[in-house]
């Protein structure tokens, strides 16, 4: 008899076995959250455009919407994956049980207290909602540091960066200034972290996806070209979030689309083109050189908010609910292969992805563009919630074990 298991079906070390399922494993509760809320969020935001419905007047609908999506959604799905993946990188017990339900309690009250915002004083909810971040930032630097795994603080200078952001956006918010430029900072943040944590596990799985039937056309492993494009994307996202408008950004981004179209290239990943839990990841990807594009295009004209969405919807959120099916069916014990469901949220992500910059473009569908863009991003959350609850919130499946 031989027990067989993929990497990612092990029973990862440290996980609590007392206490609720749901917060045996960061993971769990915060992608379940994460999804939940970004359904009701968006839902929240379509009444308001659609029907008038009050939502964070005293904050500012528009205002709110934004933060929402960038520090409240995206964030949940951030760390839920970094309480994963540090323990795994660092061979330190992972965060579970009564710290991890006080920090998921500092996110969800982030949440309410910034819907709530006309009750609490616009301050006040800005004060609770910046906690969260911060939390997150030292709970990793201390882990990562712990470990010894000094090559993991880029990951945590991500961190850093969307905990400046988001109080500059706080900041600005306040006072009735548009955030423009922290929102495009905080957006700059998740990109370098896609590109920084991307070009760790494209590679890795496409890799372990065909030694699987024996084949050797693997993906070019990282060396100095992957640090060099990570370096000019940085650079490029940098003066974009601060210049969106000047030549010189424009020609940083199109020297980093170049470079990261080499680089998904390189990574072949139409190998996994009949593996949609692996061939996502690259296809999410696919959006960081085109969302470099469209800043390259955005120094010439084409509308930032267009630009923004590009990378928001394509290269963080395609890519976050890639990362979320996989790491949930891969640590509850399921086998690494979606279902037509999660490959109908990817479709529709990735549609999603494409059609709302047009709401910009062709001013004359923008209402139909952003009705249907809101909807399919509610399909695309709601068909991975329907499917994936049960998992998060139940015990891990047994090893399955085969004679040989």
């Amino acid at each position: 008899m031989q027990k067989t298991m993929d990497a990612e079906t092990r029973v990862p070390r440290g996980m609590s076995r007392t206490g609720l399922v749901l917060f045996s494993y960061g993971f769990r509760p915060f992608f379940l959250a994460s999804a939940l809320w970004g359904i009701v969020s968006m839902g929240l935001w379509t009444a308001y455009l659609t029907l008038g419905v009050p939502v964070a007047e005293d904050y500012g609908t528009l205002y709110w919407h934004a933060h929402e999506m960038l520090f409240g959604f995206a964030p949940a799905i951030l760390a839920g994956f970094l309480l994963t993946a540090i323990p795994n990188w660092t061979g330190r017990l992972p965060i579970a049980g009564r710290p991890l339900a006080f920090l998921f309690s500092i996110w969800c009250a982030g949440r309410l207290a910034m819907l709530a915002s006309g009750l609490t004083g616009v301050v006040a909810a800005a004060l609770v909602d910046a906690l969260f971040l911060p939390a997150m930032l030292v709970l990793c630097t201390r882990e990562v540091v712990a470990g010894k795994k000094w090559k993991d603080l880029k990951v945590v200078a991500g961190l850093f960066i969307l905990s400046v952001a988001n109080i500059c956006f706080q900041v600005k918010a306040i006072n009735g200034i548009n955030p423009e430029l922290p929102i495009r900072l905080g957006l700059s943040a998740y990109v370098l972290l896609v590109t920084i944590v991307g070009g760790r596990i494209l590679p890795s799985f496409t890799r372990n996806w065909l030694n699987q039937f024996g084949r050797t056309d693997f993906p070019v492993p990282y060396n100095r070209y992957d640090a060099a494009t990570i370096i000019v994307g940085a650079v490029a996202l940098g003066s974009w979030a601060v210049w969106p408008d000047a030549i010189a950004t424009g020609i940083v981004a199109a020297v980093a689309t170049v470079m990261n179209v080499i680089r998904l290239y390189r990574w072949r990943g139409w190998t996994t083109w009949a593996e949609p839990i692996v061939f996502v990841l690259h296809a999410a990807f696919a959006f960081v050189p085109l969302g470099f594009a469209a800043v390259a295009l955005g120094a010439t004209g084409l509308p930032q908010i267009a630009v923004l969405h590009v990378f928001a919807i394509g290269a963080i959120s395609l890519m976050m609910l890639a990362v979320m099916t996989r790491a949930t069916r891969g640590h509850t014990g399921r086998k690494l292969k979606s279902s037509r469901m999660t490959n109908a949220s990817y479709v529709v992500l990735a549609f999603v992805a494409l059609l709302r910059p047009l709401a910009e473009i062709a001013p004359s569908f923008t209402a139909q563009i952003l009705m249907t863009s809101a909807i399919g991003w509610m399909a695309a959350l709601a068909m991975f919630a329907f499917e994936h609850a049960p998992m998060l919130c139940t015990g891990r499946k047994p090893l399955t074990v085969r004679g040989k």
